[in-house]
């Protein structure tokens, strides 16, 4: 039997909220829109006229498959983030809200109009970086990614979003030393791995279908900022800001990790929930 438009979305809506799924009323809308070729405006717009059987099998399946544990965001392969359209694959981290403060500490830091330079390390789908590029608009940003897979699509979300002429990439490891040639940046951001091996194993579903080398951080969570607090200020220049997203229970241990290693005027911000999500600190 023939199925509108606007109730293939109720009833994918339905199934995902009996399932417990969260935020259903967007993942609905998303799967019917992928299933159709539709953007959302052109759902709203088609909602009473019929979808064809090839789109409901489609729909119901890509349904099925998030019930079974997959993103959405995988399922789609695109996601939004501060206002940008970002590809996304199974090789990069899921953006999410709690790191827009991370990028909004960072625009506030960069808002005096002056040209900057900035390394958004552990860049992922590079989500960060252009999101700064997006609104300093004299800044110009370096991607640094060590999975090669990842890069491709930090590479694919620069074209994508047309910013290629203040935008680059390069591969490079956030746990060793960087090279002197990179020269100095005025401000250093990143969201690296920082799940304990004791939090990999309680993870939800979701999110263990994304790439474990993007969360895990050894034993305490801390590989990372360990080797950023002590390695990174030699490409920063002097009051040059650093700004990391951190697990909500991490703050003093790095905290205490900058301040070990010279770090100044530390402070932490928390996010839309209330968690500590953000800590800034400036080289000397």
């Amino acid at each position: 039997m023939a199925i509108k438009y606007n109730d293939l979305y109720m009833d994918l809506r339905r199934r995902l909220r009996e399932a417990g799924a969260e935020d259903a009323t967007q993942a609905a809308r998303e799967l019917v829109c992928t299933a159709s070729g539709k953007t959302k405006n052109e759902l709203l717009r088609d909602g009473l006229l019929y979808a064809s059987p090839e789109v409901e099998r489609s729909a119901y399946s890509l349904c099925a498959r998030h019930l079974a544990g997959e993103p959405v965001a995988y399922l789609i392969g695109e996601w939004e983030f501060y206002g940008l359209g970002l590809d996304i694959s199974p090789a990069v981290l899921i953006p999410r809200p709690d790191t827009e403060v991370l990028v909004q500490t960072v625009v506030h830091e960069l808002d005096s109009g002056a040209d900057c330079r900035v390394l958004d390390l552990c860049a992922g789908s590079g989500c960060i970086g252009l999101a700064v590029a997006s609104q300093v608009l004299r800044s110009r940003v370096l991607l640094g990614e060590w999975d090669e897979e990842a890069l491709k699509v930090c590479r694919q979300n620069i074209r994508r979003n047309q910013l290629s002429a203040r935008v680059t990439s390069l591969r490079m490891d956030a746990r060793e030393k960087p090279s002197r040639q990179l020269g100095e940046f005025d401000c250093i951001v990143s969201n690296p791995p920082y799940l304990t091996a004791a939090e990999m194993e309680q993870l939800q579903p979701e999110v263990a279908q994304e790439p474990a080398m993007a969360l895990e951080a050894g034993e305490d969570g801390l590989v990372f900022y360990r080797a950023i607090a002590e390695h990174y200020q030699k490409v920063l220049r002097p009051g040059g800001a650093l700004a990391l997203e951190i697990g909500w229970q991490q703050r003093e241990a790095v905290t205490a990790l900058l301040a070990a290693n010279g770090w100044t005027d530390i402070v932490c911000r928390k996010d839309f929930g209330g968690n500590d999500r953000c800590v800034m600190a400036r080289k000397q």
